[in-house]
C-alpha cells in the first residue's frame, strides 16, 4: 500500500457508551479517545433498517458476506481494467477512481444514504437483493465496456498496420490510381499482386501462364517498397479464381 494512501475503519458503537444514550455524545466520546496522531473521526450515518426475525438475520448475514465479496471482486476488476487501459499511469488512474463524481475519500467523509434508491422502510432482505442485482449489472457493464475497448484497440492496430505496413498488408487506396482498375466490364478484371522482390523476375516470366486467359503483357508495376513490388494484372473474369489461387 502506498504511504500516501488513507485508510478507513468503520466502527459501530452503541449509543449507551454515553450517559444519555445520545448518538452525538457517543461520537464525541469516540473523538476524545482517538487523537489526531492516530486519525480523524467523522460520522458515517445510515438509517434504521427494517429488521425481521433472528433466523432471517442469520441468513442475511451470510448474504451480506457474499455481497461484500462480490463488491470487492467488481471493484478489483475495475481497478485492473483501469490499470491496463491507462498503462499503469498512477496519476491518471487516481483521477478515475471516483464515486458519484467524488474522490473516494471525499465520498466517504460526506456519505449520505440514498433513501430514494435504497428505501430503509423495505425489508433488509429486499435491499440485499437490490444491491446484488446492481453489482451483477455493474459487473456485466464492466465486461462489455472492456471488451468494446479491446475491440476498438484491435481495430486501431489493424488500421495503423494497414497505413504503415508493407505493400502486402497496408491499405492501397492512396497508392493505386483508380484509372488503373478496370471497371464496368463484363469480361475483364484487374488484380493487384504484391510480389516479393526476390522473385519479381520469375513472376514477370510466368504470370501469363498461371491461369487460362491472362491478358498478355498486362502486368503493370504500380509501386514498390523495400520488400515488395506491386503489380496490376488483367484476366478474364471467368478465370479470375484460378489466377488468384495460384
Amino acid at each position: 500500500m502506498s504511504k500516501n494512501t488513507t485508510r478507513f475503519i468503520l466502527i459501530s458503537l452503541p449509543a449507551s457508551i454515553s450517559p444519555t444514550n445520545s448518538h452525538d455524545e457517543a461520537l464525541t466520546a469516540l473523538r476524545s479517545a482517538v487523537t489526531t496522531d492516530y486519525g480523524t473521526v467523522f460520522p458515517f450515518t445510515i438509517p434504521d433498517f427494517k429488521i425481521g426475525t433472528l433466523d432471517a438475520l442469520v441468513q442475511q448475514a451470510d448474504d451480506l458476506a457474499k455481497l461484500e465479496a462480490g463488491c470487492e471482486a467488481v471493484v478489483a476488476k475495475v481497478g485492473d481494467s483501469l490499470k491496463t487501459i491507462l498503462e499503469g499511469d498512477e496519476g491518471k488512474i487516481a483521477q478515475q477512481k471516483t464515486v458519484n463524481d467524488k474522490p473516494a475519500e471525499q465520498y466517504l467523509k460526506s456519505f449520505h444514504w440514498n433513501k430514494v434508491k435504497y428505501r430503509a422502510d423495505k425489508p433488509l432482505g429486499e435491499l440485499i437483493d437490490t444491491l446484488q442485482k446492481e453489482i451483477t449489472s455493474i459487473d456485466n457493464q464492466v465486461k462489455d465496456k472492456y471488451n468494446a475497448y479491446n475491440q476498438v484497440k484491435t481495430n486501431l492496430t489493424t488500421l495503423q498496420r494497414k497505413q504503415t505496413g508493407n505493400l502486402s498488408n497496408k491499405s492501397l487506396s492512396n497508392i493505386v490510381p483508380p484509372s488503373l482498375i478496370i471497371q464496368e466490364s463484363d469480361y475483364l478484371e484487374t488484380h493487384l499482386i504484391a510480389v516479393p522482390k526476390a522473385i519479381t523476375k520469375d513472376f514477370l516470366k510466368t504470370y501469363e501462364s498461371l491461369a487460362p486467359m491472362v491478358v498478355p503483357r498486362s502486368a503493370v508495376q504500380v509501386a514498390a517498397d523495400d520488400e515488395f513490388t506491386l503489380y496490376a494484372v488483367t484476366t478474364f473474369k471467368k478465370h479470375s479464381h484460378d489466377f488468384i489461387h495460384k
